[in-house]
């Protein structure tokens, strides 16, 4: 797949991801629901896998722009965001429902709206 087909897709699903992230975060209302119950844990693991994979493929951009791209972006905190991944991927375990909930709340929009940009601008 040539390198510009590859970056579409790859942002496209990135978008996708994180549609998929605040749609499941919509009923929660505070870091407790993730962790109330059998769902509240079912919708933590889900939104962490969504967190996972679109730090997986920002870390996949980055190869593919010799890292070039992301940083044209400011909005988004690129390194946290891949960051999380990591913590999430490797110390599962120990992750914090509220740091979760904190991204959710925070970040996500936003990082859905820069990729949308970086789509248009790459159309």
């Amino acid at each position: 797949m040539p390198e510009k087909a590859l970056l579409i897709e790859t942002l496209s699903q990135i978008q996708g991801a994180t549609e998929r992230i605040l749609k499941r975060f919509e009923p929660i209302r505070s870091p407790d629901d993730f962790l109330e119950d059998e769902a509240g844990h079912e919708k933590l693991d889900a939104i962490c896998m969504q967190l996972i994979a679109i730090g997986e493929s920002l870390k996949n951009i980055d190869k593919i722009t010799d890292k070039k791209l992301l940083p044209n972006y400011p909005a988004v905190d690129w390194k946290s965001v891949k960051g999380m991944r990591d913590i999430i991927s490797h110390h599962y375990f120990d992750l914090n429902a509220e740091a979760v909930f904190d991204v959710c709340k925070n970040d996500i929009q936003t990082l859905k709206e820069t990729i949308e940009q970086i789509l248009n601008d790459n159309k």
